[in-house]
């Protein structure tokens, strides 16, 4: 038989549109397994506390790490026009006195982008060096991603807050969300920096 009538096997190029979806999915599983996360143990002290907001449970579990004595600071990054420490406090347990004058009410966000660049305004102010990031678990890549951008020389710490109940819809929503914001495109929506 000569050499240029040699039977190949069968051809893989078919692979090659399937490859994109093969890691997407793949990289939605690594996804689905982060959003299950815990914080570590022991704490670790850090110089400041920033809460992304968007549920109470991460508002509660920031208050509650700063009376602990885990942090000097705290910012809650996105806080609603007419959320006060006391009313916060209060609801979480908690007396507000000790807590006045170590919490920033931080109001200008509107996006994750924009916890970036507020929490980033704050550290730097207060020459934060470590920073403890608390938000929901399926939040916490973008939201890490995001700091890093714009805190690049300060150390993070996540803090993931466990939401309540399976929610398929979003974790699909915020890994979409992450895939773009790696991409970059979350630059794209304006975003005006805290006055």
């Amino acid at each position: 038989m000569p050499d240029g009538s040699r039977r190949r096997g069968p051809s893989r190029l078919w692979l090659l549109p399937a490859l994109p979806a093969l890691l997407l999915l793949g990289g939605l599983a690594l996804f689905a397994g982060q959003s299950r996360a815990r914080p570590e143990a022991p704490l670790a002290t850090t110089d400041g506390i920033a809460v992304l907001t968007g549920g109470p449970q991460r508002v509660d579990a920031g208050l509650h790490l700063l009376a602990e004595g885990r942090a000097r600071w705290l910012i809650i990054s996105g806080a609603g026009r007419d959320a006060t420490l006391e009313e916060l406090a209060q609801r979480a347990g908690l007396d507000p006195a000790p807590l006045a004058g170590r919490v920033t009410m931080g109001r200008a966000a509107t996006s994750t982008r924009g916890n970036g660049l507020e929490v980033a305004e704050w550290a730097r102010a207060r020459q934060i060096g470590s920073l403890r990031v608390v938000t929901a678990a399926f939040h916490m890549p973008r939201a890490l991603l995001e700091l890093r951008r714009t805190l690049p020389e300060v150390t993070l710490v996540a803090h993931p807050v466990q939401a309540a109940g399976p929610r398929p819809g979003l974790l699909l929503r915020e890994y979409g969300k992450l895939i773009g914001a790696m991409l970059g495109l979350s630059v794209l929506k304006p975003e005006k920096p805290p006055s």
